[in-house]
């Protein structure tokens, strides 16, 4: 009879109501990709493991007067496939058993004169060092000893700060859409700064006061990006926005800071995860849990007199076992996600006397017609806004132009995810194992204008294959092999029917209007944006190799190896400005078709974006004395640059006052200089055991770690000549419905104020984006101190400082701004600056500032035949301070509970390049000439978090 749990945690959830019942599991999915995988294993024993899923048990062998014995032989024996390892322990009477699959072990040690000891109940988890020290006593070797306890909770053998999420923690803690990766929080010092997942955005974590974009995911040692990854490496989720899955991983570790010189390429958290495996039993589960709003509770949004509709199913299962029994093992898992959900939205559109061309009045009738009329634009007002379903907003008493639109409007997501892995093991000295997982989902977001509607395709998959190879008990070797791959589409759809003849770009989707506020996404408009777009394809591939040896030698345990990734990263078409982006500043310049801006790619070519990453590093950890362990590394990792398969990478140049050139440099590559081809990073750890007994432990690390820049895509793509958006002037005379419609794959005109060119409107303005072509790379300077202390065999309480101090953080700034300058006039300056066009600012809408501020003169660009624009520059700085502290009981008695606390601070430049994973702050800094002026505390920096978790398995 199953066991019935209590479980918790402290976090916000929606109240939900869970159904489960069982379904029947089909592999047939799997059939074709098993064939492969086995004939892949008959063939590949040469091949494959890093660091990703491995442990390690070792310890100190002792008489029962405390005497060290050398020459033991232990054998390590994975209970779950038979796998054995066999080590004799040092003249010191020190052994080391690396590169352990994780689950659980008994340990034997076997001498002559001595008892046989068995020590039984060792589970191991992925990362971790165990210490099992083992005593021997003086007999015949027939007879034998067992011995069932735990590794101790006290880390006193290593230096690295890991935080565990354990098989029973992943399985038994409430977790909202099944998504596993909601327990990071777990772990002291991460803090969850997600955004709509639902609306383009993803699940983001910060981890140790690092940017979330600065984590690296690895499954089984292989990169593991999600299907949003061609647009910024993030968290892996899928199309619901979830990490599907829970049921095929067995455990997974997170490394925060000051981790060894094996684990590199990102600065932020390693987040390893482990899939389970088949084992000598079969073993397999159905499930089914649905979702929905009957205990859900109305929110201030929603004008229904019910709540708004929502149902999720996600089903699926789970099995198991041996093909071959100690020699070939199976798993399999499938999870579906389908939901349904409608969000309460409020709208700003245009009112219904706008919707006629006529003027609002405070009574709310429609007043006469509006001044200059352009009838043609009255069919854009009604067929990309629904007509207002609720109040007029109005302006001192005056009707505004503007109303309420009410909607819930339905959002599907419907996703698949699959996972199959195979375990072979050839013998005590080779094993190998194959894994795969398949995501394949989409998302149909109703937008906040219901008339468009966002879909979203994603597609990640992972291929990972691994060996281990022994070639003696003192050297161990392991290699790693895989492919991830992330594809994804992305268009903003109309979901009403709009006439062709109201579409900017023939053969295509309508654009973007926008009133109020500028024609980009990071603006506020006063009105609801009408967000249509043309698809974006994007398609990513990291192929890696790796190698690594440990080497045990007396005190030493020696560790190296290198590591190589190629990355390929293609776009077809291009999100930004792809139907064109209209701007109008209201409602009223709309209807007179007096747009302030307009801005449109008329000519998208597909790119694709090459780089390749190399790593090497070598490290020794010594046992300096029974209590006291020394870790040294050096890391040394290196890239080839950003580039351009074709030679067609195009990138903007700035002078040494940072005026923007007016025509893109193009070529293969897209930095004039790489900084990234030595990036050394030295590592120092230590653990210190001041009793001598386990009990207690102190370790400190310091280290280097580069956060390698290898997706500039999303900045880099929209420039011309391949991806030009053109930016049209305009005059009262002549506006929107004197320009449209455009034709696809036209020569554009060329670029205004080059040789040669004609004045306009026969040239064109472009708007830059693009990067700092001496692009420096991302640097964390990192340093922890940590007490350890057992309370209990089966409790342990932690209390560390962790600190940091980043630079060459990339930071977002305008590409075409004017500095500010001092205002010297005792009668106060006239500030303005520019509009988006590169003109001086209305008059209306200028300012007059005191003598001594800094000000933006009304005036034109420092390069007016360039248009606003933002680039990346590796110029930001951050600082990390926190104090944690950490309370830790491992299951007895049924009960088992973490509770964390963490105070501590993050100042920044700004927390993201790009709005979204900064929490929505604006990603561009306020003033880049004066940077000083932007420094604060991080978006996602937490004063204080609580968080703890328990669950209790009844008797």
């Amino acid at each position: 009879m199953p066991a019935i749990l209590i479980f918790g945690s402290v976090n916000r959830i929606r109240k939900e109501r869970i159904m489960v019942r069982g379904t029947r599991i089909s592999l047939h999915v799997f059939g074709r990709l098993g064939t492969v995988i086995v004939v892949l294993i008959a063939f590949g024993t040469s091949l494959i493991f890093g660091q990703g899923g491995t442990a390690t048990i070792l310890g100190v062998v002792r008489d029962t007067s405390g005497a060290l014995i050398p020459g033991v032989s232990i054998t390590v024996k994975h209970v779950d496939s038979g796998l054995t390892r066999t080590v004799v322990s040092s003249e010191q009477g020190g052994y080391f058993a690396p590169l352990l699959p994780v689950g659980p072990y008994e340990v034997t040690a076997l001498m002559p004169g001595f008892k046989q000891q068995v020590r039984s109940g060792i589970h191991l988890v992925v990362g971790q060092e165990a210490q099992v020290d083992l005593t021997l006593e003086v007999g015949a070797n027939a007879e034998q000893i067992t011995v069932s306890e735990e590794a101790p909770l006290v880390s006193a053998t290593t230096s690295s700060t890991s935080g565990l999420i354990s098989q029973q923690a992943i399985k038994d803690l409430p977790l909202n859409g099944r998504s596993f990766d909601q327990l990071l929080t777990m772990n002291v010092g991460v803090s969850n700064s997600s955004t709509n997942t639902l609306n383009n955005g993803w699940t983001a974590f910060s981890v140790a006061g690092k940017r979330p974009e600065t984590n690296r995911f690895v499954i089984n040692g292989i990169d593991y990006i999600g299907g949003n990854a061609p647009g910024l490496f993030i968290t892996p989720s899928g199309a619901g926005g979830q990490l599907l899955g829970v049921d095929a991983v067995r455990e997974y570790n997170v490394l925060q800071h000051t981790y060894g010189a094996e684990y590199g390429k990102r600065a932020g958290g390693q987040i390893a995860v482990v899939t389970s495996s088949g084992t000598n039993q079969w073993h397999g589960s159905a499930f089914e849990f649905l979702r929905n709003s009957a205990l859900d509770a109305r929110n201030f949004f929603d004008q229904t007199t019910s709540t708004p509709p929502f149902k999720r199913n996600q089903f699926g299962g789970t099995l198991g076992g041996p093909i071959k029994r100690d020699k070939l093992f199976l798993f399999g898992n499938y999870e579906g996600f389908q939901q349904r959900l409608a969000l309460s939205q409020l709208a700003i559109v245009p009112d219904n006397c706008a919707r006629q061309g006529l003027m609002s009045t405070a009574s709310g009738a429609c007043g006469g017609p509006v001044p200059n009329l352009k009838a043609g634009m009255l069919p854009f007002v009604n067929a990309f806004w629904p007509a207002p379903n609720g109040n007029e907003f109005l302006v001192n008493g005056q009707g505004s132009g503007a109303a309420q639109y009410f909607s819930n409007a339905p959002q599907a997501v419907r996703e698949n995810f699959g996972m199959l892995r195979f375990d072979y093991v050839a013998s005590s000295k080779d094993t190998f194992f194959a894994n795969y997982t398949n995501d394949h989902g989409r998302r149909d977001v109703s937008q906040i204008d219901p008339n468009f509607v966002q879909v979203a395709n994603l597609h990640p998959q992972t291929l990972g294959l691994q060996e281990t190879h022994v070639f003696s008990p003192n050297v161990v070797n392991s290699a790693t092999v895989g492919l991830s791959r992330s594809w994804s589409t992305l268009v903003n759809n109309p979901a009403v029917s709009i006439p062709s003849n109201l579409i900017f770009l023939t053969g295509g989707n309508p654009g973007s209007i926008i009133i109020g506020g500028g024609a980009t996404t990071v603006v506020a408009s006063a009105y609801t944006p009408a967000p249509g777009t043309n698809q974006s394809v994007g398609a990513r591939n990291h192929f890696t190799y790796a190698d690594d040896v440990r080497i045990t030698k007396g005190r030493h345990s020696w560790s190296m190896g290198v590591w190589v990734q190629r990355i390929q990263q293609n776009q077809a078409g291009a999100a930004q400005a792809s139907g064109g982006n209209v701007a109008y500043p209201t409602v009223l310049a709309m209807l007179q078709d007096q747009p302030s801006q307009f801005i449109i790619n008329r000519g998208p070519l597909g790119v694709g974006y090459r780089t390749t990453e190399g790593a090497w590093y070598v490290q020794d950890e010594m046992k300096l004395r029974s209590n006291l362990t020394l870790r040294l590394g050096l890391r040394d990792e290196m890239t080839n640059g950003w580039n351009e398969v074709r030679g067609r990478c195009a990138n903007y140049r700035w002078d040494k006052n940072f005026v923007i050139s007016t025509e893109t440099v193009v070529g293969n590559s897209c930095f004039d200089t790489n900084h990234a081809k030595l990036l050394l990073q030295p590592r120092v750890g230590l653990a210190w055991d001041p009793t001598g007994t386990g009990t207690w432990a102190v370790r400190a690390g310091f280290g280097i770690h580069n956060d390698l820049v290898d997706n500039l895509g999303i900045r880099l793509q929209p420039n011309p000549p391949t991806n030009a958006r053109e930016q049209f002037a305009f005059t009262p005379d002549r506006g929107l419905l004197s320009l449209y419609p455009l034709q696809r794959g036209v020569q554009l005109p060329p670029t205004c104020g080059t040789a040669g060119a004609p004045l306009p409107p026969a040239c064109s303005i472009y708007s830059p984006a693009g990067v700092d072509p001496n692009l420096f790379t991302p640097t964390i300077q990192q340093w922890s101190l940590t007490v350890q202390r057992e309370l209990t065999q089966n409790m342990m309480f932690e209390v560390g400082y962790v600190g940091s101090e980043s630079y060459h953080t990339n930071i977002t700034q305008n590409a075409n701004v004017a500095p500010p300058v001092l205002c010297q006039n005792p009668q106060g300056c006239i500030s303005g600056g520019t509009t988006a066009t590169g003109a001086p600012v209305p008059v209306s809408q200028q300012a007059v500032v005191p003598q001594g501020t800094l000000y933006m003169p009304p005036g034109t660009r420092p390069n007016t035949n360039v248009a606003t624009g933002v680039s990346w520059w590796g110029q930001g700085t951050s600082s990390y301070h926190a104090l944690n502290v950490s309370l830790v009981k491992r299951a007895t008695r049924g009960l088992t509970f973490r509770t964390n606390y963490s105070y501590g601070k993050v100042l920044d430049y700004n927390s993201a390049i790009l709005a979204p994973a900064g929490e929505n702050e604006p990603a561009a800094l306020i003033s880049p000439y004066v940077r000083r002026l932007n420094k604060g505390i991080a978006a996602f920096s937490l004063a204080h978090q609580f968080n703890t978790s328990y669950s209790y398995q009844l008797p």
